[in-house]
């Protein structure tokens, strides 16, 4: 048996640990989160907004393709441009 002080008192510092996590201070939307995480993922944090648009209005299908696309490609100069180009790819297949 464990005393009720202890368990509240664990409660309330894993609490408080999660609320200081301050990483997705400006995030309110989960299309705001995948948008940032895939800018963090193809290293161009400069063009997260571009990120952001194309999150909020293109299809979570079309980001995932080519998502993967430039995750199996080896020996990229530019991951963003590489991405930029097979979503356009994908979207023209797609009409």
């Amino acid at each position: 048996m464990q005393k009720i002080g202890d368990i509240v008192g664990s409660t309330q510092n894993a609490v408080a640990k999660f609320k200081n996590d301050d990483t997705d201070k400006y995030i309110s939307r989960e299309f705001q989160k995948y948008a940032y995480e895939l800018a963090k993922e193809l290293d161009d944090l400069a063009h997260k907004s571009l990120y952001m648009r194309l999150a909020k209005t293109t299809s979570r299908g079309l980001l995932e393709s080519a998502r993967g696309f430039v995750k199996d490609a080896l020996n990229v100069e530019s991951k963003g441009r590489l991405f930029m180009w097979k979503l356009g790819e994908l979207k023209k297949i797609k009409k």
